[in-house]
């Protein structure tokens, strides 16, 4: 006996739509964080207290969300200890402390090769060669990313600050796995509530132990033009940037898997450039415009992958090596996640 399965194209654009307004919320972190680290704040109390406040914004959702499925909290405890570790605090502390290193641009740029880590992941675990489609949207959306971050030279490169950008890529990649696993009825907001508040809480204890330096001054900064107190702009930053953008990037996730979710996230870099030409007068150049445009390009390559035929699935089959990486939706349509 042999199921048929097709991905839906309304679910796939349902979910690319929330990708795109993930993407767009947490692009908007990096224009209105600045503000508070050019008055003193500290790379790490920015994204502890991002993280705390955008877990406490979502708590009351959470909550009223997981009446009568309280066990969906307990079955996802792994996964939520995986969020909160590698999606919330470790991805993030490694990145600062790579871009003490290395050029900012050049720490994006790394970051964000997380779909093309995805894609050979895919590759290695399937023991299936990638679509053309695939790796002609993977280059040409890096070709667009490089675009749009536009690192330049200068200083030679810092080994370390590179290997701590590489792990950072590794982490991303490892942020889109853990969001497109099934949730097993664990509500994307309660998902997102817990891996927030207890990702801020390892980040605080590494504040404690002074790795990194931990410093909040009580300032006033520019939000929307005008001088505005520090809680302010976090609060925008906490319940824009952080609490619903981590919500709608997991729901995309399980929506579209890991691969295709990664791709649109690279959005987020579009979406920043926007926001800091608009909000700090940050340049916008032309190679950036191009560089938007072909990042939606390689999505549209990477898109078409996946309704370009439907997965026969046996049901005398033994399971996959491991789904996840190529698509975690249809895996719990086939009842193999």
């Amino acid at each position: 006996m042999t199921l048929a399965l097709h991905e839906s194209p309304r679910r796939t654009g349902t979910g690319l739509v929330i990708a795109v307004l993930a993407a767009a919320s947490f692009g908007t972190s990096g224009a209105f964080i600045k503000p508070l680290l050019e008055a003193g704040w500290s790379p790490a109390a920015a994204v502890t207290l991002r993280a705390l406040v955008g877990g406490i914004v979502l708590a009351p959702f959470a909550l009223v969300s997981l009446r009568g499925r309280w066990d969906s909290l307990w079955r996802a405890r792994w996964r939520i200890l995986l969020m909160a570790s590698i999606g919330v605090a470790g991805t993030q502390l490694v990145y600062f402390a790579a871009i003490q290193r290395i050029p900012v641009s050049t720490a994006i740029l790394i970051e964000y090769m997380a779909p093309l880590i995805l894609v050979i992941f895919a590759w290695a675990t399937t023991r299936r060669m990638p679509k053309l489609v695939v790796i002609i949207g993977s280059v040409v959306a890096m070709a667009g990313l490089f675009l749009v971050v536009s690192p330049g030279g200068g200083a030679s490169p810092d080994a370390l600050g590179l290997v701590l950008a590489g792990l950072s890529a590794l982490g991303c990649a490892g942020y889109y796995l853990i969001a497109a696993r099934p949730s097993d009825g664990l509500p994307p907001v309660a998902f997102a509530a817990a891996g927030l508040v207890l990702g801020s809480g390892m980040l605080g204890l590494v504040g404690l132990t002074g790795a990194l330096p931990f410093s909040a001054p009580p300032v006033d900064v520019f939000f929307f033009g005008t001088l505005a107190p520090w809680w302010v702009t976090l609060l925008f930053v906490g319940v824009i940037s952080t609490g619903f953008a981590y919500v709608a990037s997991i729901t995309a996730s399980e929506m579209l898997g890991s691969r295709l979710a990664s791709f649109a996230g690279l959005l987020e870099v579009v979406a920043a450039a926007i926001y800091a030409w608009i909000l700090l007068g940050e340049a916008l150049g032309i190679a950036q415009l191009i560089g938007g445009v072909l990042i939606l390009a390689g999505i549209a390559f990477v898109r078409s992958e996946k309704t370009d035929a439907p997965l026969e699935v046996a049901a005398t089959d033994p399971a996959p090596p491991d789904p996840l990486a190529a698509d975690p939706a249809q895996a719990v349509r086939a009842g193999r996640a």
